[in-house]
């Protein structure tokens, strides 16, 4: 089967450049473009390293489309706690030569989905405000997607607030505009991403990888901050790709999923209602996954980025 064509908008941050890196070795995906948000850091810094990731991986084709600087209606707060100032962790990557093309993310991702209907899939693992932006400017571009996935949201606890992701929650009233706009929105949140560790045992296959491993994977594991509990670092993003790359493992529940946008304390949770009308249902989220063959997956993908490096 044909690779199925993927525009990724995102805010590297590591686990995005982990899931850039996924995406340029699997070869059942083609990576036509990426957007840039604010998110983890700032927008000229997510951009930045998303034109350094691709070119460290030899991919500096790829466009390139810088997007918004910050959230719809709420002040920018990002996430260098987690991810380092640059964005990176201890990753320290060639400055890129590369520069980020003319169009604005939003206009970038409708012209190129409005010119292919049908045949690119969207992929967002950062704020969602891009997203919303594209889909208040074009509302045809929900019917002329693929398919749709985030990595946001979650249908139990936050990792921001008790009750919020931090995609969800760096620009609320983006994601309930994306919630609502008619489409199914796949759902890959800290449900699904928590279960995904990247282990100490994990950590030891990645030695094989050769200067992805050393250059980038490594030090981005060693530098990043997550909340997550002692067994490992989640990689959320990577679990994006890899649930359209094989969607086989990942158990997904269709539901309704609402976005709260006026909670003192909740304000970015995506309220989930598995026992919603069929008719109702806007989301499917992935609830868990078969963790030996997610990494049996990622790893594989990770070692033909890390072969096509040493190629050069």
């Amino acid at each position: 089967m044909p690779a199925r064509k993927i525009l990724l908008d995102c805010d590297p941050g590591i686990d995005d450049a982990f899931a850039i890196a996924f995406g340029c070795g699997h070869p059942g995906l083609e990576l036509c473009g990426i957007t840039t948000v604010a998110g983890n850091v700032s927008l000229d810094r997510t951009t930045h390293n998303a034109l350094a990731v691709l070119e460290f991986l030899g991919r500096g084709e790829v466009p390139v489309a810088a997007g918004s600087p910050a959230p719809l209606l709420r002040p920018f707060e990002d996430a260098h706690h987690v991810h380092g100032e640059s964005g990176l962790g201890a990753a320290r990557l060639p400055a890129p030569r590369g520069r980020p093309v003319d169009a604005h993310a939003v206009d970038f991702l409708i012209e190129q989905i409005a010119a292919a209907p049908g045949e690119v899939t969207l992929v967002a693992t950062g704020p969602l405000t891009n997203v919303a932006l594209a889909v208040r400017h074009y509302p045809p571009l929900v019917t002329q997607v693929a398919d749709f996935v985030i990595m946001g949201g979650s249908a139990g606890r936050g990792n921001m607030t008790p009750a919020a992701e931090f995609n969800i929650w760096c620009d609320p009233e983006a994601a309930a505009i994306v919630f609502g706009a008619g489409w199914r929105v796949t759902m890959a949140g800290l449900d699904v991403t928590h279960q995904a560790l990247a282990t100490p045992e994990i950590e030891d296959r990645m030695r094989g990888l050769g200067r992805l491993a050393d250059e980038l994977l490594l030090p981005g594991l060693r530098g990043y901050r997550s909340s997550a509990t002692g067994a490992g670092q989640p990689v959320h993003d990577v679990c994006a790709l890899a649930l359209i790359a094989d969607p086989g493992l990942f158990g997904c529940e269709p539901a309704r999923v609402e976005v709260e946008t006026q909670g003192r304390w909740t304000a970015g949770m995506t309220v989930t209602d598995f026992a919603a009308a069929a008719s109702a249902h806007n989301a499917l989220v992935a609830m868990s996954v078969e963790v030996a063959g997610f990494w049996e997956l990622v790893l594989g993908a990770w070692q033909r980025a890390g072969a096509a490096i040493a190629r050069g």
